[in-house]
């Protein structure tokens, strides 16, 4: 019997589009947006006496929808409600087939998420489904979330992000804004650097991916842009987005120019040839007027990565030097 390919847990989430579960109109409108993913929400998005019916529109969706080239994942209500268990049975077993990622907001402890990965595995036992294929993504919130993001991170293999839930999150600081991923008043500094700095040791620590939460002012791309170039340039992966017009933004900041792109993928030949027999087995070599080495090879290839997950071509090439 063969074994079943590995699942790849560092899909493209440069834009993760957050979509009404209970809004038909949207779902499907939402499959032809260029999104890298796409989460369709039972938890802040639904109003409380929508959310049943929300669970049935999203199952529907995801077997009758075209999702072609899109992460898809469902953000069920968090544990400290009596709907999360409901919201996860009914979309696994009905969609499960279809089905990438549960994301758990307002994550607070490891235990929340083994208690997901439990819940998750009997059901794919139960439908067939194979066992550990469908990941988690874990949305931090609080205080005490950040506080216990290294456990959290590490709790389960089937973790693929660590998600900032900013909204929330300065509300439980108490911090002193009511604009969503606005600096607070009075306060000079980057007030989200070591909240930033925090998720993403503990998703590198454990190869996960890390996402920056919603911009709320929808209609302010520049400002959008502004807030993801912060998260982009510390290495986080993508950002949410609220409205189709965030999309594009999204893509473009977390991609790599192509300038970076042909430099990354010019190091990648360049270092290969050098220390191939061919190219003289060297340790380090020049690159016209860089010095490249293995340390240039592992940022190469974070920038290569990154250019190849966006469909980016290359329009440069390396050439040998002549002998």
């Amino acid at each position: 019997m063969t074994a079943p390919a590995p699942v790849s847990r560092l899909r493209p989430r440069r834009s993760c589009l957050a979509v009404p579960g209970s809004n038909p109109r949207f779902l499907e409108k939402a499959q032809g947006l260029p999104a890298d993913q796409v989460f369709l929400d039972l938890e802040d998005a639904c109003a409380p006496l929508a959310k049943e019916g929300a669970r049935h529109t999203i199952v529907e969706a995801l077997n009758g929808g075209d999702w072609t080239g899109k992460t898809r994942v469902v953000r069920v209500n968090d544990w400290t409600t009596h709907w999360t268990y409901r919201d996860v049975v009914t979309v696994v077993e009905g969609a499960g087939a279809n089905l990438d990622c549960i994301m758990l907001p307002k994550v607070q402890d490891a235990q929340q998420i083994v208690a997901l990965d439990l819940l998750l595995t009997q059901i794919e036992k139960t439908m067939g489904f194979e066992v550990g294929r469908i990941g988690i993504e874990a949305q931090i919130e609080n205080a005490k979330g950040l506080v216990n993001v290294d456990a959290i991170a590490g709790a389960s293999p089937r973790l693929e992000t660590i998600i900032f839930g900013p909204a929330d999150f300065m509300a439980s600081i108490n911090m002193k804004s009511l604009v969503v991923g606005e600096q607070p008043p009075g306060y000079g500094a980057d007030a989200y650097h070591y909240i930033l700095m925090r998720i993403l040791m503990a998703a590198r620590t454990y190869d996960l991916q890390a996402i920056d939460g919603p911009y709320l002012q929808i209609k302010n791309i520049d400002g959008y842009r502004e807030v993801a170039g912060r998260a982009a340039a510390l290495g986080f992966d993508g950002k949410w987005v609220l409205h189709p017009g965030q999309v594009e933004a999204a893509n473009e900041v977390f991609s790599p120019s192509q300038e970076d792109y042909d430099h990354a993928e010019l190091i990648l030949d360049a270092y290969e040839w050098h220390t191939s027999e061919a190219g003289g087995a060297k340790g380090s070599a020049m690159l016209g007027d860089e010095m490249i080495d293995e340390a240039s090879r592992k940022m190469a290839l974070v920038i290569a990565g990154k250019g190849r997950a966006a469909g980016m071509i290359r329009t440069s090439k390396f050439e040998a030097p002549e002998a």
